[in-house]
């Protein structure tokens, strides 16, 4: 089964992207700098003061990055591959969504998400999509945001080659990735040779200019003694104007 499709991973992600400091990390020495991933990945890497109409959340998963966005660009669209995730994100464009947060052993508490009252809903819209093999008619964008993504495909090299064409001369492109490359995702001989960082400065070269790096702590929590912390690479591209 695919584990993007299963209920406790939604949950988990719903969590992730929605859940109060307090319902994720309720330790107070724990990590709070890790916190609110899913909206750093767009105010800690985005320049908005380059005009911005149009943004595609690539790997949207439950659609708070997609939301955040919306607080700036005019449309948005969210994709990822997991319909459960998708399914989601659209009913938290019309209406809160309850979850369970995983305690302990099979003990659950109920929380509900819900996108904050400044991020205009009806800017946004989420579909399914493969990341490594996008609808033809899909467009360009002056904002392009990928968090996360490229170490969970089996392919990283098939998107890499569509980002010139899905950013707008001009535009941005966000990227974040934990490094973290496993057979059980992403085939060994499609691993970057050497570091992801010098990887993608290679691989982006021929038509980006790399204007922003820094590193972004996130964790996720899988239950109330258990969390994973991770230090994802951040990334912010300006696309080359012919």
């Amino acid at each position: 089964m695919n584990i993007y499709e299963t209920r406790r991973l939604l949950d988990e992600y719903l969590l992730f992207h929605y859940g109060a400091a307090q319902e994720v990390l309720p330790w107070a020495d724990g990590p709070q700098s890790a916190l609110g991933f899913a909206v750093r990945t767009v105010t800690e890497l985005a320049d908005f003061s380059r005009p911005v109409e149009t943004a595609l959340d690539l790997g949207c998963a439950v659609g708070r990055s997609s939301f955040e966005l919306a607080k700036h660009a005019a449309s948005v669209l969210g994709m990822d591959y997991s319909h459960s995730f998708v399914e989601a994100s659209a009913q938290l464009i019309r209406q809160d969504l309850p979850y369970q947060r995983l305690d302990e052993a099979a003990a659950t508490t109920p929380l509900v998400a819900q996108v904050p009252a400044d991020c205009p809903r009806d800017r946004v819209r989420f579909e399914q999509g493969d990341a490594m093999h996008l609808r033809a008619d899909l467009g360009s964008f002056d904002l392009v945001h990928a968090a996360n993504l490229l170490c969970r495909l089996t392919d990283p090299a098939l998107l890499i080659a569509r980002l010139p064409e899905l950013v707008k001369p001009g535009g941005q492109l966000l990227l974040t990735t934990p490094c973290t490359w496993l057979e059980e995702f992403t085939p060994r001989g499609q691993w970057p040779k050497g570091s992801t960082r010098d990887w993608l400065k290679r691989e982006l070269a021929a038509h980006f200019d790399l204007a922003e790096e820094k590193d972004l702590p996130f964790l996720i929590r899988e239950h109330a003694r258990k969390y994973q912390w991770s230090v994802a690479l951040g990334t912010r591209w300006i696309r080359k104007v012919a």
